[in-house]
């Protein structure tokens, strides 16, 4: 992912930590219950501007092929052409438009989601970033946590089958959460 150089004053860059960093769903399942999975392989970068949290910017790509549910026959499912058909499809991509401050610790970030190459405006609620903090290397550190509420519909991902009692297999409102940590580079 190439950033764009940064040219304000208080802006930096930092870029997300893949091993502390996951990116995780939850859908309804048969109606009865969610299921959970995620995506372990998530990269990104976070333009701060710590004097003007509304002027920073985020983006984070998500390798759709890191998919776990904890069992080998949903992911295969779910990585192909039914679902997220990563064939075609390889990456999850976000990229933020606006960044709105809704009360200390809290960010309103919208941006664009894109999905199976259709892309929908989301909006992120996000708890962070957190303070800087210094790691036993040196190295300094931010976090955040994202949820947004989607219909997996309108990504194209449609594939269902209709239960005995009239209901649905998978449920179409995806909440997607995001536990980010960046390292300042």
């Amino acid at each position: 992912m190439s950033i764009p150089a940064i040219h304000q004053v208080g802006t930096s860059i930092w870029n997300i930590d893949p091993t502390h960093t996951v990116a995780e769903f939850k859908v309804r399942h048969m109606m009865i219950s969610n299921v959970k999975g995620q995506f372990a392989k998530v990269t990104g970068a976070l333009m701060l501007d710590d004097s003007n949290l509304a002027s920073s910017h985020v983006e984070a790509t998500i390798d759709a092929t890191s998919i776990e549910t904890r069992d080998a026959q949903r992911d295969a499912h779910l990585m192909s052409a039914d679902f997220f058909d990563v064939e075609k499809f390889p990456s999850l991509m976000f990229k933020s438009t606006s960044i709105r401050v809704v009360r200390p610790g809290e960010l309103a970030v919208e941006g664009e989601l894109t999905i199976r190459d259709i892309t929908r405006k989301v909006l992120f609620e996000v708890e962070g970033p957190t303070p800087p903090a210094k790691d036993p290397w040196g190295n300094l550190r931010v976090a955040a946590s994202a949820t947004v509420k989607i219909s997996r519909k309108e990504f194209g991902l449609v594939w269902n089958t209709t239960l005995e009692n009239g209901g649905l297999l998978v449920g179409d409102e995806v909440t997607v959460t995001l536990d980010v940590q960046f390292v300042r580079s």
